[in-house]
Order: C-alpha cells, then structure tokens, then sequence
C-alpha cells in the first residue's frame, strides 16, 4: 500500500510539473510573440491627393459591428455571460446584414467603424475587412488592428482563440495619409498579453489654404476602473488641441466606453445602465462640441440576450468636433440590436469659413 501510495505521489507530482512547466512555456511564447505597436504606424500615404474642395457639409456614420458575433440572441462571456461565440451561419448571416446596411447609407461620406474582423476564430477566420471594403469599390478603406493575439486561453474549456481585428475607416474621398495611434498604456502582464492594443485612427484630408480636415476613428478601453481610458483621454486632448491650433478641422467618432459629458438619456423604449457607468468629464475640451442622440442607446449589456424590457443599455457611441465645425444634424438608428450589440449614429456637419 505505501509502495502504491508513493508511486501515486509521483505520478502527480509529474502531471503537476508538466501543467506548470506547459503553462509557463505557454507564457514565455505569448510574451515573446506579443504584438507590440509602434507609437504611431503610417497605414496610408499619397501627399498629392486632391483637395476635397467640393463640398463643405459631410456625412458620417459610426459603428460598433461587433465582428457579426453579437446579434440580439447572443450572451457573452465576458459580460457575465455564458456563450463564447454563436454558430458560423449566424457571424455569416450578421455579416452579410450589416453589409447590406452600410451599402444602403448613400448619404454617407464617411464610415467609421470598430470591431471589424480580419482573420479570427470568433468569426470563423472570415475577412470581413475585405468584405465591408468590396461593398464599397469607389471608397477608400483603411484598417487599423487593435487586437492581434495568436491565442486568447480564455474561458478554458472553449478557448477564445486566434484574434485579428481592428478599426474600418471608409471614405469617399482619398486621404493624404492615414496613420494609427497606439493609445497609452494597457493591462498589466500577463492579462495585458491577451486583450486589445487600444489606438485611435486619423485620416488626413485636403482643404484649401493649407489646412486639413482629419477624421478620426476611435475605441478606447473597456474593462478597466478607468484609469486607462484617463489616461487614452488625456493623450487624445493632447493631440486634438494641437490639430486645431493649425486651423484644421477635426471630427473624432467611434466607441468611447464611456458616456458622453453630463449624459442625461431620454429612452423611450430602453433602460439605462447605470452600473459601473463611467462619464467623460464635463471640462474635457470645454469649447470643443459633443454629438450624440440622447433618445436612441448605442450599446446594450450581454449578460443575457436581447429583451426591450428588460435589458440594460446606454449611450457609448458618438462624436467629438472641434469648435470651427457646425453641427447640423445628429441620430441614432434604432436597430433592435439585431445584428450587433451596438447601434450606429449619423452625422452632418458644416465646416465653418
């Protein structure tokens, strides 16, 4: 029996050294392979694009796609959820209705979107970069990744997996560059291995007189106790002063994780998520404007699937302008979160002079 017992020991004991010794292999790897962004990346370049000259009220639309995997039936583990990723069928099915919708939006000069995915398993590795892009065969795309990991080990008994994807930026003109911009700061290791590479995406263009109007595509972090979506919000003031102090024209969009400054939702249909809730300070930028539609929610909890009455929502997505912008125009689209757990918002603005 004691002959028995000690070879029992050390058959566990070696289990044990070999689950350490994998999951530290397993370490070693992740951080040797960790995407680790330059400080800003050149996406894009032509220095003789044409001026855009023509016009001086645009359109812009922003949204969240979720990477087609989080329609209104879906939860989700990391928000307190169960699902990891919902069947092939459905991700194709969201894709292909999110496609038809932004295909529809004839209005639209420029698209800014998030959550877009090149070649991931969440999404069964499909591109949908490519696809949203061949949507568009007269518009200019870019793409800027925000997450690539060649391993997400979470929840482990049905890992995540491979994640490529990142930030679309759509135009109908042609920009004189497109540069990303690595946010601040990131999870402390070994979780920061594993999560998303926050940056913003500016794309320049043309305007006479020497100046630009730059749009600028943006996520910032979620999941934090905010210090750093502060520490994203003061480097972003940083470089938006210094653009407008040029006499350029600035738009920034996309998905803040935050609600906009003294947010006070008017849903007619929703409830507000309260919870955690986290609100840009009200002196951000204090002559800058922002846009956003206090009547429609942007974002949705997925904790459980999609309920009107029940489940919580909010206002994350929206538009920071500068103050030489006039804003016309500004709502959201009530979808029913049918395709993603984001709605999209519409802008029109006016340069001014």
């Amino acid at each position: 029996m004691l002959l028995y017992m000690k070879k029992l020991i050390k058959i566990v004991f070696g289990v044990v050294c070999v689950l350490v010794l994998g999951f530290a292999g397993f370490l070693g790897f992740a951080t040797v392979v960790d995407y680790r962004p330059d400080p800003t990346a050149l996406v894009f370049e032509k220095k003789d694009a044409k001026p855009v000259l023509d016009q001086d009220t645009y359109r812009l639309m922003i949204w969240n796609i979720g990477y087609g995997g989080l329609s209104r039936d879906m939860d989700f583990f990391y928000d307190g959820g169960k699902k990891v990723r919902p069947e092939k069928h459905i991700v194709q099915e969201n894709i292909s209705a999110i496609e038809t919708f932004i295909s529809q939006q004839n209005d639209i000069d420029f698209f800014l979107l998030q959550e877009v995915d090149q070649h991931s398993k969440r999404s069964y590795s499909i591109n949908e970069v490519l696809k949203i892009a061949n949507s568009f065969p007269q518009f200019h795309t870019s793409f800027g990744k925000n997450y690539d990991v060649f391993f997400v080990p979470v929840p482990l008994l049905d890992p995540l997996g491979s994640v490529l994807s990142g930030l679309q930026t759509l135009s109908r003109f042609e920009p004189v560059s497109v540069v990303r911009h690595s946010f601040p700061g990131n999870f402390s290791w070994p979780q920061g291995l594993f999560m998303l590479d926050r940056c913003f995406l500016v794309s320049r263009y043309r305007l006479d007189k020497g100046k630009q109007l730059l749009i600028i595509n943006t996520h910032n972090s979620a999941y934090d106790d905010g210090t750093l979506r502060n520490k994203q919000m003061t480097y972003l003031n940083n470089f938006l002063v210094k653009e407008y102090e040029k006499g350029n024209y600035v738009i920034v969009g996309g998905d803040w994780n935050q609600c906009p400054p003294g947010f006070d939702p008017d849903f007619d249909r929703n409830l507000m998520d309260n919870e955690n809730r986290m609100d840009i300070e009200k002196d951000y930028l204090s002559k800058w404007q922002w846009a956003y539609d206090k009547k429609i929610p942007t974002n949705r909890r997925l904790i459980a699937p999609y309920d009107e009455k029940t489940t919580l929502t909010t206002v994350i997505d929206f538009f920071l302008v500068s103050p030489n912008i006039e804003i016309k125009e500004v709502h959201g689209i009530h979808l029913n979160f049918e395709h993603s757990d984001h709605h999209p918002v519409k802008l029109e603005i006016k340069l001014k002079g």
